[in-house]
């Protein structure tokens, strides 16, 4: 991976970090499904209609909609809004590094380097300290649905892994249309419409900024330059990165919630960022990026 793109992958980390917290902001006036609705509405609209659809088959495009949009935060802004801590949330859904390696391993012939595979391992290692320093306070059953989203974005990452879209944003953009309409259809399940109504009708200043950031940084910014680093480089090369979330996300919610970590969570943090400096040197001395003469390995084919 060259030194540019290791920097916007480091760039994606920090406002997926963050990113929690501007979600525990929005929670606190919407219900989850509607806010989720809101936002992935504004992400594909009006884009979709002077960004070109991207040059994969519309299954493809739906299947990353469905569960790297609508699976993974449906079930994050789920659990979020039942009691999950925004610390916590950004750190537990970062299991999505191992799953994302091994699905793409079983799916798409990927093996990580010994050196990658020790990152992530340490990394996790890490992200189970971190987790265990939280455990008394956190429900289990918010705690199991984080994971479920992490489940959710691994299978999206390895989809779009797959696909070799040559557009990120465009595949942000078209693929954000699964989302709105189920999620309207939950929330009008779970909420009721007077709920609904009630909730758009208290869409003060928190709100807009939480969408704001959600929309624009973390899913045109984030997801555009995350995309193309997937469809540009080994999945194994490129989450690493991602487990500089959880210090982030950690930090932001300590300044903006007072959510303080304990020292278990701190030690955990930086054995995190141990791993991410392992993979990362693997990363600059043997990542290339893919071409005509990669291994045939790294460009399966979608399925």
């Amino acid at each position: 991976m060259t030194r540019r793109d290791s920097l916007l992958a480091v760039l994606v980390a920090v406002i997926w970090g963050c990113n929690f917290v501007a979600i525990h902001v929005g929670l606190a006036d919407v219900p989850p499904f509607l806010f989720l609705a809101i936002r992935f509405t504004l992400v594909a609209l009006p884009l979709v209609f002077f960004v070109p659809r991207p040059q994969a088959p519309f299954g493809v495009v739906f299947s990353i909609g469905l569960f790297m949009s609508f699976g993974q935060f449906g079930l994050l802004y789920l659990a979020m809004a039942i009691g999950m801590p925004a610390g916590l949330a950004a750190l537990v859904l970062q299991a999505q590094v191992i799953f994302t390696i091994v699905i793409a391993a079983v799916a798409l012939g990927e093996r990580a380097s010994v050196r990658q595979g020790l990152g992530a391992v340490i990394g996790t290692a890490g992200l189970v300290v971190v987790a265990w320093g939280f455990h008394q306070d956190a429900p289990l059953v918010p705690l199991l649905v984080t994971v479920g989203a992490a489940l959710s974005w691994a299978i999206g990452n390895v989809i779009a892994r797959a696909a070799k879209v040559s557009s990120g944003l465009s595949l942000v953009v078209w693929s954000a249309l699964v989302v709105p309409v189920p999620c309207l259809a939950v929330s009008l399940v779970v909420d009721g419409p007077a709920e609904m109504a009630d909730a758009i009708g208290r869409f003060g200043l928190g709100a807009w900024v939480s969408t704001l950031y959600t929309v624009v940084l973390a899913s045109l910014v984030g997801y555009t330059i995350f995309n193309r680093l997937m469809a540009t480089y080994p999945a194994a090369s490129v989450v690493p990165f991602i487990l500089l979330v959880p210090p982030v996300g950690v930090l932001s919610a300590w300044v903006a919630l007072d959510e303080v970590p304990s020292t278990l969570e701190w030690v955990g943090g930086v054995v995190m960022m141990v791993g991410v400096a392992v993979a990362t040197v693997t990363l600059r001395s043997r990542a290339r990026p893919l071409g005509p003469s990669t291994p045939a390995a790294l460009t399966s084919p979608p399925g």
